[in-house]
């Protein structure tokens, strides 16, 4: 049942991110930046929960769309650490609303007694995983 709700989730998602000229396998990178930029590529890897061949994709994709830009690392000279660009920065306020007004329209079914339960729930599961 998690996955049915979560493909049909992923893909209104998904469909909404095209219009931006994103997609949904940009999505967490892009979260995790805007939560905390300047971090490097293995805590992006760690946070987003991914392999770092793919954060490495992820971040070649996103410097091609000119929304992030690798920065050398005073701490390390093998590692850089990653910004949005001024481009990357102004998508936020654009594209944050999408997953929000998502969530409010698949927990619209339910009372805000279930929708807060369901919530509560659904940070349980992630926390263990």
């Amino acid at each position: 049942m998690i996955n049915v709700v979560a493909s049909h989730a992923a893909k209104v998602f998904d469909n909404a991110l095209k219009e931006h000229g994103l997609s949904i396998a940009l999505w967490p990178t892009l979260m995790c930046l805007w939560e905390e930029e300047g971090i490097t590529q293995r805590d992006i890897t760690n946070k987003v929960k991914v392999e770092n061949s793919t954060t490495t994709r992820t971040i070649d994709k996103l410097e091609k769309l000119e929304l992030v830009e690798r920065r050398a690392d005073p701490n390390s000279r093998r590692s850089f650490r990653i910004y949005l660009t001024e481009k990357g920065h102004g998508l936020k306020n654009k594209i944050l609303p999408i997953p929000v007004g998502l969530n409010k329209e698949m927990l619209s079914v339910l009372d805000k007694q279930e929708q807060a339960e369901m919530l509560r729930l659904l940070q349980k599961m992630v926390e263990n995983i």
